[in-house]
């Protein structure tokens, strides 16, 4: 009872916007658990379903690894899996029922199942895991080979009792101690195929790192099953170490540091950059942040020096009303002035955007465009309110659902709920919104070129003709939308 494999139920193939895109991480949390289990004494091996066509092979796997324990373990920091997919469901519950044909002890651990335990405990798990799981994993794996029986005084479970009913435990507290972690298992992931496909699509390799758990703000949209309202923090020293272990074993270009907030501790930042300074450790890298965090200069400069070059913040919309009714915590002029600030030091800006949220109107709308327009970030990501379970925002709305309640994949970008428009009007408008920034871009472009005609380069000369071919699309995506709102 030594033997673990362990996988996940992201697969790329079955998400067809982020294959065409070509920039896959790898699945961090499992990574995290196979660690632990294997500082235990544990033999691990990795399934990693990130370039399978089909669940059926992890049969061969199966078979030739005969593990004990079969463990789908997500990577609960990337928001890919926090989406629940039903495509990757479907791929989750598939394994299952393939491990368990082979006699292996089933055990789950994701966002979806966090939400959904008694559908994957009939698809084949013998156990669930809720929330924050690794130290759950290592006390039922524990248990059940010392051949003890019961699991019902272990924490953070849910699993069939012997009078055949789903019994959910009690809640495990939250690990407060990241540090005690081992790094990561990187070794278990080839990531061959991971750089192959950055190379390909990017032209650069960028790998994914966590430093904190959790987000302590409250958007009521948000859904955090796995690392929930609060938020723990690596010690600045054991990230350089895990930064430095990555730098020396592979050709890594950019880093992605995959955290809901990341630098929120007073002094974290800034010592971290003091940190990167030292180790001569500057590696490009890109983060996740809120608006509000991001108007002190000192904190901007800090990210600058240690490499920071994108930041990504929820600017969800340019209405305060909207933002209001988000529980968002930010205002418009905090997105204003910290887009500001990042363009001053040198870091490029991006933002994600939200719409249809209940009580979003026309004029709503024309704000969040309008303030796209203005700042012109590097990047936009744009998406339909989603309702996820335990957030206070599918409670509002739940009672409007109805069979369908998760998109197939993250680009179906459907409107599940009654709201101000049609479903199909918030397709167009995704569509409107990104030619009409892109327009934006272009005429800027075009401005900075008459404004500086001797800085030209092939690639500003682009960006600036590429006006041409956004106008016309930009009139003709608005009379889309013009009629879809008439309907």
């Amino acid at each position: 009872m030594n033997n673990i494999l362990f996988s996940h139920s992201y697969f790329l193939r079955f998400d067809p916007k982020q294959w065409s895109m070509g920039q896959p991480y790898a699945p961090l949390g499992t990574l995290y658990a196979a660690s632990l289990m294997r500082e235990n004494g544990y033999n691990v091996s990795l399934f990693d379903t990130m370039f399978v066509a089909d669940p059926a092979e992890v049969e061969p796997v199966l078979k030739e690894i005969v593990p004990d324990f079969f463990v789908i373990y997500d990577d609960g920091f990337n928001y890919l899996t926090k989406m629940c997919l039903t495509n990757m469901r479907e791929a989750a519950f598939d394994m299952c029922k393939m491990a368990k044909a082979r006699s292996c002890t089933v055990i789950v651990s994701s966002s979806d199942s966090t939400d959904r335990y008694e559908e994957y405990l009939k698809e084949g798990a013998d156990f669930v895991l809720i929330g924050e799981a690794e130290q759950t994993l290592l006390e039922l794996v524990n248990h059940i080979k010392a051949g003890e029986q019961g699991t019902d005084f272990i924490p953070g479970l849910a699993f069939i009792n012997k009078e055949g009913k789903v019994q959910k435990t009690v809640a495990r507290p939250v690990l407060k101690d990241l540090d005690s972690l081992p790094l990561p298992a990187w070794d278990l992931v080839d990531l061959e195929p991971y750089r192959d496909s950055w190379l390909k699509n990017a032209g650069y390799f960028s790998i994914n790192m966590g430093t904190t758990r959790g987000c302590p703000f409250k958007c009521n949209w948000c859904a955090k099953p796995i690392y929930g309202n609060r938020y723990n923090s690596r010690s600045p020293q054991n990230v350089i170490k895990e930064l430095k272990m990555l730098k020396e074993r592979y050709p890594i270009d950019h880093i992605w540091f995959c955290d809901d907030i990341f630098g929120l501790k007073p002094g974290w930042v800034l010592e971290f950059a003091q940190l990167i300074q030292q180790e001569n450790l500057r590696t490009r890298f890109k983060i996740q942040s809120r608006a509000d965090l991001l108007v002190e200069e000192e904190l901007v400069n800090a990210l600058a020096a240690a490499g920071c070059e994108n930041v990504w913040i929820g600017a969800e919309s340019g209405s305060q009303k909207i933002l209001d009714a988000m529980d968002k915590g930010t205002t418009i002029e905090q997105i204003h002035t910290a887009t500001k600030a990042m363009k001053q030091a040198g870091i490029k800006p991006s933002f994600f955007i939200q719409f249809g949220y209940p009580g979003e109107e026309k004029a709503d709308i024309a704000l969040t465009i309008k303030m796209i327009n203005e700042l012109l970030p590097f990047e936009i990501g744009i998406s339909v309110s989603y309702p996820l379970p335990g957030t206070l925002f599918y409670d509002r709305v739940k009672a409007d659902l109805k069979k369908k309640t998760n998109w197939t994949d993250s680009d179906e970008m459907a409107l599940m709920f009654t709201n101000t428009f049609a479903p199909t009007y918030y397709k167009q408008l995704h569509k409107y919104v990104h030619k009409n920034y892109h327009m934006h871009l272009a005429k800027n472009s075009m401005v900075k070129l008459i404004k500086n005609p001797l800085d030209i380069s092939i690639g500003s000369l682009k960006k600036a003709l590429s006006v041409f071919y956004y106008t016309p699309a930009t009139f003709i995506e608005r009379l889309k939308l013009n009629q879809l709102e008439k309907a």
